[in-house]
């Protein structure tokens, strides 16, 4: 089985490595960006895909969508530091097989790994326990799309306009277009509100070590 991994982080990616050898999987890809990402995909169509949704150009939500677009049949593993079950539950409706946080024990993470790669779902308990228990939940987001959810993460992450389309892949003026619906959608008048809202919701952090066995012998 060809996997392809996704991080822009050559430490997380070395451990995946390692981890994957004692699975017996074959040719490993690797990509740092969402665009590198998408071009391996179309080129070596990777049965397994491992994916992050930090990604320093397009983000991972997009990845995953245009992903599957051009190849349904990959499996896609989710791996992130969002352990948040509002992105959990976006993920898997985009067609994600599995959701593991990299704050999981790397054995949650080789059976997630193990499951996908047999074409089953895996979700990590944590986050299973937290989509469970906010399943009668209601929030502002729960009517946004993946773009929509993409742009709060990036406006939270203090990017400017700018940086928006280029991470989402689109003219400047569609990424404005895009805020302006957002405040609309979610009621709000101003863009400074837009960001605190943002902030509030997504609450995004800075990378957590991920426990791979990095030193594993």
């Amino acid at each position: 089985m060809k996997v392809l991994l996704v991080d822009d982080h050559a430490i997380v990616r070395d451990g995946l490595k390692r981890l994957l050898a004692d699975l017996d999987v074959g040719p490993i890809l690797e990509a740092p960006t969402g665009r590198a990402a998408l071009d391996l995909a179309r080129a070596e169509r990777p049965e397994l895909v491992i994916l992050d949704l930090n990604l320093p150009d397009l983000g991972g939500l997009e990845v995953l969508g245009r992903l599957l677009r051009d190849n349904p049949a990959a499996r896609v593993l989710v791996l992130t530091m969002h352990a948040e079950p509002l992105y959990a539950s976006r993920a898997l409706q985009a067609g994600a097989r599995g959701y593991v946080s990299k704050a999981a024990a790397p054995a949650e993470i080789t059976a997630a790994v193990r499951a996908v790669a047999r074409g089953e779902g895996f979700v990590e308990a944590k986050v299973a326990q937290a989509i469970a228990l906010s399943g009668g939940a209601t929030s502002p987001l729960d009517n946004l799309s993946l773009r929509d959810l993409e742009t709060l993460r990036l406006l939270a992450e203090g990017r400017s306009l700018g940086e928006i389309a280029t991470a989402l892949g689109v003219a400047y003026k569609t990424a404005a277009n895009g805020c302006t619906q957002l405040k609309e959608k979610l009621g709000i008048a101003r863009t400074g509100e837009l960001i605190r809202l943002a902030v509030e919701l997504i609450q995004p952090g800075a990378d957590r070590l991920m426990r791979l066995p990095v030193d594993a012998a």
